[in-house]
């Protein structure tokens, strides 16, 4: 393609993308979203469709400067689908975790809370800066730290796989894989205010530090003392993830740890080996290890944290296989199944899996061409993801949120693994072909890998899980239902409870929480609601009822009224005992008297 006519072409994608930015800001959310694909218009869909076809046949066939604006288109159209709770004029995003950091930010932002107190205080402290400095409503701060701590995830990928190889072709792959988002899961990692999920983000940049540091040798990079700026770099980036999240911590230190395992190993027992020439890791592995050590010790919730999983691990019927159980029997019941689930949410990150696991079986077998020091630095990844592994299997027989976490962190060293693993997979095919036909192969492949990503990057009814969208309305109905509610009377949801809402509006740190010794909180038994016992479905006491317009999306079109029905919330409307005390568009609160 002449140099004139791929300027156009990379043209049209960027403005194909700000095409699809501008219509989806010009049409913002006006009532709850049970999908944000189905809520933001066609149009963006068809721009950034566009956008990323231009952009991932540009990544694989281009050098150079073309190559890098077509990264960059790709990277700045998936930037866009990730930031459209922003674009579209969310008022919040997330009904778990996220209510209760957004509580934490609002506990910053009035004293109440000093950021050190927090075991993870960056995502808070980044939306604080931008409540002080910009002006930014609390919960629209949280949502553009998300934005801000997923850029360095689509830019460290394509630069810790030409650290690796240096090949035009690996770091095309390797930019496309990072614009899936493996790691999202949508079980335990989620593209929202999360900071476990927000800090796998973060990962790459470490990875990239290390990388870094094992291949960068020269004179003129060192700092006095004979220290690398790539080791300050894995300090301090390291130390950053820890602020984010200490989990991921945990895993760079097992990641780094490895490597230094390794190369106490090779020092051992070779002489002549391209590893002997690497600096060693084993400062790293002792300083972050004893940063996590210091900070995780003197923290109760971590504390809780072990506990939970030493009496998970322990204990009869709890873990993964028995939450798999429960899962498959929910699916089962409202005509899903854990196969067609597992197809839309890890089909993507299992082919991924299958070429990288095919690639390091070649390369141990010694099948592959890759130059020893390519092949040393990819043995130390590789290597490193069995004890990674090992740990997700502890995780999976204690608390299975853990393991699905830990996939996530895997999922981050496969995307950075891929871009070799694949490149060198297109190569081979074009031996026996020719290069524009392997790289057409490897195009359509990828593009069917990235549209599978990107459908599940945010919840939605199609995986059984309806979108976390926070309207303006939901949060003026909690806010006035908690101000006006008798501080004496519990609140129960309809299979949510309340008390997330309760941190988000109020905050986590005050005397009168829902979460709290003073007020309680809970959910409804759905088989008393279903009978008609209203007053008995909140242990026999008073309380009051909230129903949501996600309640009834997830419960009754989602769930299929597999724990509550439209007919017994009619029934309950009419009922005796309850008394509807507030209600707009999206929510309504009852009091209800209880059987006692």
């Amino acid at each position: 393609m002449k140099r004139s006519t791929l300027n156009v072409t990379v043209a049209v994608g960027f403005l194909a993308a700000a095409i699809g930015l501008l219509v989806a800001r010009a049409n913002p959310a006006t009532s709850y979203e049970p999908s944000i694909y189905t809520g933001t218009p066609a149009i963006t869909w068809v721009a950034f469709a566009v956008a990323l076809a231009i952009a991932v046949s540009t990544a694989l066939t281009c050098r150079g400067r073309e190559q890098a604006l077509g990264i960059g288109l790709g990277a700045m159209t998936v930037t866009g689908i990730v930031s459209l709770p922003v674009i579209r004029n969310y008022r919040f995003s997330g009904m778990g975790d996220a209510l209760t950091h957004l509580g934490w930010t609002r506990d910053i932002t009035t004293g109440a809370l000093a950021p050190h107190e927090l075991f993870y205080p960056a995502v808070h402290s980044i939306a604080s800066v931008f409540h002080y400095v910009g002006g930014t409503p609390i919960e629209r701060g949280l949502l553009f730290s998300m934005v801000v701590l997923f850029v360095p995830f689509v830019i460290f990928v394509p630069l810790v796989v030409r650290e690796l190889t240096g090949t035009s072709m690996a770091i095309g792959v390797g930019a496309i894989v990072s614009w899936m988002v493996l790691p999202i899961n949508n079980i335990a990692t989620h593209m929202g205010v999360h900071t476990n999920s927000n800090a796998l983000f973060l990962v790459p940049v470490v990875i990239f530090a290390v990388v870094a540091y094992l291949r960068r040798r020269a004179a003129i990079e060192r700092l006095p003392l004979g220290l690398s700026p790539f080791s300050l770099l894995i300090v301090f980036s390291g130390v950053g993830l820890l602020l984010v999240h200490p989990q991921q911590m945990v895993n760079v230190v097992i990641l780094i740890g490895t490597i230094s395992v390794v190369q106490y190993v090779v020092r051992r027992r070779f002489d002549d080996h391209p590893i002997l020439d690497h600096p060693t890791t084993y400062a790293h592995t002792i300083t972050l290890g004893a940063v996590f050590t210091l900070w995780a010790a003197s923290n109760e919730r971590f504390r809780d944290a072990l506990i939970g999983l030493l009496v998970g691990i322990l204990t009869e019927d709890v873990g993964g296989g028995a939450e798999v159980d429960q899962r498959g029997a929910s699916l089962a019941a409202i005509g899903g199944s854990l196969g067609e689930l597992f197809v839309k949410m890890f089909l993507e990150l299992a082919l991924i899996s299958l070429v990288v696991g095919v690639f390091i079986l070649l390369l141990w077998i010694g099948r592959t061409s890759l130059d020893p020091e390519t092949k040393s630095v990819v043995n130390y990844l590789a290597i490193a993801m069995v004890p990674l592994t090992g740990l997700f299997a502890v995780y999976f027989i204690g608390t299975p949120t853990m393991a699905f976490r830990q996939i996530g962190f895997l999922a981050v060293i496969l995307t950075i693994l891929a871009g070799v693993a694949i490149a060198r997979g297109v190569g081979t095919l074009s031996n026996y072909s020719t290069r524009p036909a392997g790289n057409a192969l490897a195009a359509v492949g990828l593009g069917a890998c990235l549209v599978l990503g990107l459908i599940t990057v945010f919840a939605s009814p199609m995986i059984y899980d309806p979108g976390q969208h926070v309207t303006a309305q939901q949060f003026s109905g909690y806010e006035s239902g908690l101000e006006h509610a008798d501080d004496e009377i519990p609140h129960a949801g309809m299979g949510y409870d309340p008390y997330r809402y309760d941190h988000g509006i109020n905050g986590v740190e005050g005397e009168r929480t829902l979460s709290g010794a003073t007020i309680a909180s809970g959910t409804v038994d759905p088989d008393a609601f279903e009978a008609g016992n209203y007053g008995e479905a909140y242990n026999g006491i008073d309380y009051y009822f909230i129903v949501t317009q996600y309640d009834l999306v997830r419960e009754i079109e989602v769930y299929q009224e597999l724990y509550h029905s439209d007919e017994s919330l009619e029934e309950f409307e009419t009922s005796p005992d309850a008394n509807k005390v507030l209600s707009n568009d999206e929510f309504r609160m009852y009091a209800v008297s209880g059987a006692e």
